[in-house]
């Protein structure tokens, strides 16, 4: 009797382990992953990757083990269905952008006609506590002070930097360039991530070498020791986020 009642126990425990399939991890270095996140950048900051999700498709179960900062590029009605809790409704606007904490699992199904599309960036040293600035980045957070710059960047040409999130180790900044304008040439001792929004088309300038011209959800790693420069050369306004990191403001202020 004994042993049949063991027996049964082995049997329902292994039931429900093969019911719970172990998530995906995300690709890094040479290791494959989740197959709709495509890895673009690694490094000992970030890993950046590029989301598609087909219209009314899913991603499989999959881990996210450090914080992220995660952009929607266009619009996206997707559910967030994480492992072990309720589901969420997401409907997202067309560069709506938030911080994460990580480790947990979760499956994105998309509930739209048209692909879901997001940039992950994955942050790889430890964020502390994450403050909001002049944007709700963080859902759970109040929005903390807003230093913008007083430059308008709609009408004519010109720049304005808007704060939108600091953490002990990153800062978080949405840059808008007005028509045929470019933002000030900047030092950087350390690196940082441009992210293009929305239907922008932005010129990423280094060391006086030709432009590499990024569409909006496209993005390119600046490596530290040069001199940069962003501009729009088109003649309606454009935007970016600007994803700097403790070593680069410390040296700048």
């Amino acid at each position: 009797m004994r042993t049949s009642v063991l027996s049964l126990i082995l049997f329902f425990s292994c039931a429900l382990r093969a019911q719970a399939p172990e998530p995906a991890p995300l690709a890094h270095g040479n290791m494959p992953g989740e197959p709709h996140h495509h890895l673009k950048i690694e490094n000992e900051y970030v890993r950046a990757y590029y989301v598609e999700v087909p219209p009314h498709d899913q991603t499989q179960l999959h881990q996210h083990d450090h914080d992220y900062i995660f952009v929607s590029v266009g619009p996206a009605d997707v559910v967030n269905a994480v492992l072990n809790k309720p589901e969420t409704h997401l409907v997202l606007k067309d560069g709506e952008t938030h911080f994460t904490r990580g480790g947990f699992a979760h499956v994105a199904r998309n509930l739209s006609d048209a692909p879901f599309r997001n940039i992950t960036i994955e942050l790889l040293k430890p964020q502390g506590e994450p403050q909001n600035l002049c944007a709700q980045i963080v859902a759970s957070a109040p929005l903390g002070p807003c230093d913008k710059s007083p430059t308008s960047a709609t009408d004519g040409p010109g720049f304005s930097v808007e704060p939108q999130l600091t953490t002990s180790n990153a800062k978080l900044d949405l840059v808008r360039l007005g028509p045929e304008s470019e933002s000030a040439k900047v030092g950087l001792p350390a690196e940082f991530l441009v992210v293009a929004l929305a239907d922008s088309e932005i010129q990423v300038y280094l060391d006086g070498k030709p432009g590499k011209t990024l569409h909006g959800g496209e993005f390119a790693w600046l490596d530290p020791g040069s001199h940069a420069a962003v501009a729009n050369r088109s003649k309606k306004p454009a935007a970016y986020l600007q994803l700097s990191f403790k070593e680069t403001h410390s040296a700048n202020r």
